[in-house]
């Protein structure tokens, strides 16, 4: 395996812009001079079923999918999507998965799972979690930001390989104005949960 390469595995749930979030790490991740795969499965996104997005970052990357086992972060905008895909990530590698749980668009208003359940299978499941409250991310930034402020929490934990300042300088270049002020400032949000 390539010493030099980073494989993300971005999960989440149709509306959570898991698409968008791949797109701008493959921009940040160009920006500091890697070679970007990836792949989307997409699904009944646009009911609100499953979305995976493979980001791999490196050198000498042949395919743009992740195998099961070798991602070596997983970023998880919802707990459910995050447990569904504990195959993918590797021994000792990160997931960081926000603690808000979306109700399954097919459940027809029936009472949802329950997520603390979900989180606890997560943390024994895994080496290394970092757990976002989904609280506080919508009293920060709002949830239509959740993406944004899970990529900053990744960039700041190190396991991606570039920084938070290049990740917003792809959000420069994919957003203006007040767009881009709201996204920097989820990024910003997402960093510092980490740091605390």
């Amino acid at each position: 395996m390539n010493a030099e390469l980073t494989n993300c595995l971005i999960v989440g749930v149709g509306g959570q812009g898991t698409i968008l979030a791949s797109r701008l790490m493959g921009g940040a991740a160009m920006s500091v001079g890697l070679d970007v795969r990836g792949s989307e499965t997409i699904g009944m996104a646009q009911r609100g079923g499953s979305v995976a997005s493979h980001v791999r970052m490196g050198r000498d990357i042949h395919s743009p999918m992740i195998s099961p086992g070798e991602a070596d972060v997983i970023l998880a905008f919802e707990p459910c999507e995050g447990l569904r895909a504990m195959a993918w990530l590797k021994i000792g590698g990160m997931i960081i998965v926000c603690d808000r749980a979306v109700q399954p668009f097919s459940s027809g208003g029936a009472v949802g799972y329950d997520a603390a359940e979900v989180m606890a299978r997560i943390v024994s499941a895994a080496d290394r979690v970092r757990v976002l409250s989904g609280e506080y991310i919508g009293e920060k930034c709002g949830m239509r930001h959740l993406n944004i402020a899970v990529l900053g929490a990744a960039a700041a934990c190190g396991v991606l390989p570039f920084s938070t300042a290049d990740m917003e300088m792809a959000i420069s270049g994919r957003f203006a104005g007040r767009i881009a002020d709201m996204n920097k400032n989820a990024l910003r949000t997402g960093a510092e949960m980490i740091k605390n």
